[in-house]
């Protein structure tokens, strides 16, 4: 689906926006943006912000003065997840972000000493940098697999900086405590390529081969979408950035407590082993055909304790869900913007 189908869409999307959570349109700070590329990329020109410890690279679309929805990827994709859904949720009037992930595309650590972390607290801990460095109070949050898990973060730790929440796979929020519980057979073989991380082979092999890796993720994540080279490649460029390789591999080792992460996140990072409850609106969604690992509805849904709703996107849509049912992930955002 190209930008002019995502916004024919939007003729389907009952009644109009409101502006009580608009932002202020000009952040205090320097912004570049790049050159787009010469097959026009539907998100635009990235522009940059320094926050935290990096440079975020971001997609902006959409009325400087509207409402903020920040979209958040997951791993191995990037933001072209969002290439239907952000134009849509433009033309409806909302400011869109969608901010490259620490180890994605043009963003970068602005020091060589800072640790390549990529532990929970640490991710959700750049999308508040992100939001103070432009200086947006509150803003609506979508995500997926890694991006999901950020956003739950940022609910259940800020819940004041979220109006409303959609999270692909509901609740994603874990520990180092709670990964040392064993799963069922079927449930640990889902996970090969976490141990496959674990080990120095498994370092290498995805330093070496993680263009065809995040492929072979893909087909497995989303068994019955038939994405084409040119949308693969499209997202692919992004694993090119200098730091993602340690930043893979560091996530899934904390996972399971074989790589440490740093002292200054240790507070949030206790606060999200008690499985903290999400009290904003929240609306989850789960494809019918996805082949990554995921929890079961009914084992999350006492975690939202808001206005709540799940939805069970049908028709083979896998892992990478706002890119394989656009229309259904816009729908959500609007729909929980207004719960």
């Amino acid at each position: 689906m190209n930008k002019t189908i995502a916004l024919a869409i939007l003729a389907a999307l009952a009644g109009p926006i409101g502006n009580a959570h608009a932002q202020s349109a000009q952040p205090a700070i320097s912004q570049v943006a790049q050159p787009a590329p010469a097959s026009q990329d539907p998100l635009g020109p990235l522009k940059h912000v320094h926050a935290g410890v990096l440079d975020v690279a971001y997609a902006e679309l959409g009325p400087a003065d509207g409402p903020v929805v920040i979209l958040l990827h997951g791993w191995p994709y990037d933001i072209h997840s969002y290439d239907d859904v952000a134009p849509a949720l433009a033309a409806k009037g909302y400011r869109v972000l969608v901010p490259y992930a620490r180890g994605y595309g043009q963003t970068r650590f602005l020091s060589a000493d800072t640790m390549r972390n990529a532990e929970p607290a640490a991710l959700g801990q750049d999308v508040i940098d992100f939001m103070d460095a432009l200086h947006i109070r509150r803003a609506v949050f979508g995500g997926f697999d890694w991006g999901a898990r950020s956003a739950d973060i940022v609910a259940a730790l800020w819940p004041e900086r979220v109006k409303a929440l959609v999270s692909v796979s509901g609740y994603l929020i874990g520990s180092q405590e709670a990964g040392k519980n064993p799963l069922p057979p079927e449930a640990e073989y889902q996970w090969w390529y976490q141990y496959y991380f674990a080990t120095e082979r498994g370092r290498l092999g995805y330093e070496k081969n993680h263009h065809d890796f995040a492929k072979l993720i893909w087909r497995n994540a989303s068994p019955k979408w038939n994405f084409d080279d040119a949308t693969y490649e499209r997202s692919a460029q992004a694993f090119e950035n200098p730091d993602h390789v340690a930043i893979t591999v560091h996530n899934y080792r904390w996972r399971l407590n074989l790589a440490n992460g740093e002292a200054k996140y240790d507070g949030l990072e206790k606060r999200l082993a008690q499985a903290p409850k999400i009290s904003v609106p929240t609306i989850t969604l789960e494809g019918d055909a996805n082949g990554a690992p995921h929890p079961q509805p009914a084992a999350y849904a006492g975690q939202f304790t808001g206005k709540y709703q799940f939805r069970l996107i049908t028709g083979g849509i896998g892992h990478n869900l706002p890119e394989e049912a656009p229309e259904a992930f816009t729908r959500a955002l609007i729909d929980a913007d207004h719960l």
